[in-house]
């Protein structure tokens, strides 16, 4: 990651309190409204509401397509797009402001209103005379934006956020895009189904196309099954809901180090010299994890974060014993399933690591209290502990208990919590204990908020949240995005933890490939086991059916691309690395897209176009052949004086000229 601190916005750290007297400060002129002109009305027909590199704008021509087409023109400004709408709403306000100013000549109140940072100075509008036609067309273009205003507000529920609006938009753009691209081919109908089923809540299910409908056995024979399933566990009888599953006996753990004294990055290992070498890049971004779970003994989660714990003087700021610290660490990673392909403690350790990486971003220095941090960090370290490997919908499509414990919300999410709290009431396992009431009331709050943040359903809604908060700032003017309440800061802290989940394909190509096949495998592994009872199988979990390659360029396009550049927006150039990384990544899974067969309507256009092209070269042999004839019966057989093959002089030239003759 870069160094340089600034771009978008620079952030002004507080010390008082834990949740309050921060914020962030755009330095320069790039979040403020740009300077307002007669130049700039009339050369763009209006006010635009505001620059923005907008995070849902496409820097390279392989996305630009894609979200050009989700906008109305109404919503580029200049290279840039507004895409929020509560945003939108406020830059044409704003627009109406500056052209009633311009129409009318009133005075205004410059305390009231002010356009950039402190110390900057905005050129005034010129002002129109009446009956002027730039008058007139300015006067009609600014009852337009009114209304245009009116009408968004007119539709506003009452009981709705700005972020539902803008979640509700992005989720319409996705529907729109992902139809289109489930229509292209087999493979892309079953992307599609797979990004719509993780990443968007099923209360916006989106109406993608099906290549099929079931009939009526089959129906008959689902419903069959899930009736088995229901009787089988009956018989077996109810499990105890106040139990939470899971959770082992306390273990002890005086073989992992001898005496009081802890070893020095958290685990016994002979190879300490080594690992405290790769371990020294720990808040640098594609740090090798795999290797690191080598040299701990297959303990990478206690030993990063443990590291960061200790880099960041966390454990005497808090009061946290560090005996205590290395014994929780160690029983909340034999909680993590070791034969889960992806989801286990090495993942845990990425994420965590990620997460330290990114809270050390320039733009976040001294923004976050301690207590703040040690919520990120203690999220990100338990936010995925004793995952069965089966996805939300498995447990939900099969009446698990734990669905039916957590009412099929998060029901993962929640139950991770649930295990990792109920884990600290272990003998020595506190690491919270000399923390005061408000401050462990305070972090189970902000834990509990960061990890059902990791529910990958939520991901419209975080992405919306986030990019409504800097547009927001941006068009406001004031050259201020604050983080002075609890709300702003965890939505940042949130997003923060959500990114680290969704931040293999920014690694070096190397780990992400050896990511996706540890993702693929546990997807497959459940797949196997839907077709073994009779399930649906689900997206991307058929390893009959799965395209590996075009799956992860979806998945980049539609999910991880759009995140990564909000946040890069955020923290402007901070991520720009990461963001490069990404992209040059999505191209090398681009370029191993096998060729995949074409859809049935594909399928017919080629064999038209066949059938065509053997109705020309028909024609065209017939024509050759007369034309053959005739130069025999003249004499002309086209053989030179020494033999009788045909002259190989200008071969084809006369195929050439019948083509044209035929129409070719």
């Amino acid at each position: 990651m870069s160094d340089s601190s600034g771009g978008l916005i620079e952030f002004i750290g507080s010390t008082v309190g834990v949740c309050g007297g921060g914020g962030l400060k755009r330095c320069g002129g790039g979040m403020s409204s740009p300077a307002l002109s007669a130049g700039t009305i009339g050369a763009t027909g209006g006010l635009p509401r505001t620059m923005s590199t907008s995070a849902l704008r496409v820097r390279a021509p392989r996305r630009a397509l894609f979200w050009e087409q989700c906008f109305d023109k109404r919503d580029f400004h200049g290279e840039d797009l507004i895409v929020t709408p509560f945003a939108q709403i406020l830059a044409s306000l704003r627009s109406v402001r500056n052209n009633f100013l311009s129409l009318t000549n009133v005075p205004t109140n410059k305390s009231r209103r002010s356009s950039g940072q402190q110390g900057s100075s905005t050129p005034q509008p010129r002002i129109l005379a009446p009956g002027e036609e730039p008058f007139m067309k300015l006067a009609v273009e600014t009852i337009e934006e009114l209304d245009w205003c009116l009408d968004q507000l007119e539709t506003i529920q009452t009981h709705r956020s700005v972020s539902d609006m803008a979640s509700l938009k992005f989720k319409r753009m996705l529907n729109k895009e992902l139809s289109h691209f489930s229509e292209s081919s087999k493979s892309g109908n079953q992307i599609s189904e797979y990004i719509c089923s993780t990443f968007l809540d099923k209360q916006q299910e989106l109406d993608l196309p099906s290549l099929r409908i079931e009939d009526a056995v089959a129906a008959a024979g689902s419903v069959d099954a899930r009736a088995a399933k229901k009787k089988d566990r009956v018989q077996r009888g109810p499990a105890a809901m106040s139990h939470i599953s899971g959770v082992k006996r306390p273990l002890t753990h005086t073989n992992s180090f001898t005496g009081e004294r802890v070893p020095l990055y958290g685990v016994e290992t002979p190879h300490e010299e080594e690992l405290g070498k790769l371990l020294s890049d720990i808040d640098k971004w594609g740090i090798d994890i795999f290797r690191i779970g080598e040299l701990s003994n297959n303990r990478p989660l206690t030993c990063v974060a443990y590291t960061a714990f200790q880099n960041r003087d966390l454990l005497k700021s808090l009061a946290i014993p560090p005996k205590t610290f290395v014994t929780f660490m160690m029983t909340l990673e034999d909680h993590y399933v070791k034969d889960n392909p992806f989801h286990n403690s090495l993942h845990a350790a990425d994420v965590t690591q990620s997460t330290n990486t990114l809270l050390n971003t320039p733009a976040l220095e001294s923004v976050f209290t301690p207590l703040e941090i040690t919520a990120a960090l203690f999220a990100a370290s338990i936010h995925d502990v004793d995952h069965p490997g089966l996805t939300n919908q498995f447990l939900i499509n099969s009446s698990s208990e734990l669905a039916l414990m957590y009412n099929d919300e998060s029901v993962l999410e929640n139950h991770h919590l649930a295990v990792a709290f109920k884990l600290l009431q272990n003998e020595g396992c506190d690491i919270f204990v000399n923390m005061t009431k408000k401050q462990r009331q305070t972090l189970r709050k902000m834990v509990i908020d960061m990890v059902l943040s990791t529910d990958m359903s939520k991901h419209m809604s975080l992405l919306a949240d986030l990019k409504t908060m800097v547009e927001t700032k941006k068009v406001a003017g004031s050259g201020v995005l604050l983080l002075d309440n609890y709300t702003d800061r965890i939505q940042v802290l949130e997003n923060l933890v959500h990114c680290a989940d969704l931040s293999n394909p920014t690694k070096p190509l190397a780990l992400y490939r050896r990511w996706v096949s540890l993702l693929m495998e546990e997807f497959f592994l459940q797949g196997d086991r839907e077709r073994e009872q009779n399930m649906d199988i689900s997206p991307m979990c058929d390893r009959h059916s799965a395209t590996i390659e075009k799956s992860q360029v979806g998945f980049i396009d539609y999910i991880v691309h759009p995140l990564w550049e909000t946040w890069a927006d955020l923290v402007h150039p901070d991520a720009q690395d990461i963001l490069d990384t990404l992209e040059e990544n999505r191209d090398w899974y681009q370029s191993m897209i096998p060729p995949s067969p074409p859809s049935d309507d594909q399928q017919q256009s080629a064999n038209e176009n066949q059938q065509q092209q053997d109705r020309i070269h028909f024609q065209v042999t017939l024509e050759e052949g007369d034309e053959t004839s005739e130069a025999v019966e003249g004499g002309d057989t086209g053989c030179d004086d020494g033999g009788g093959e045909f002259s190989s002089e200008d071969p084809g030239g006369e195929t050439e000229e019948n083509a044209a003759e035929a129409g070719m």
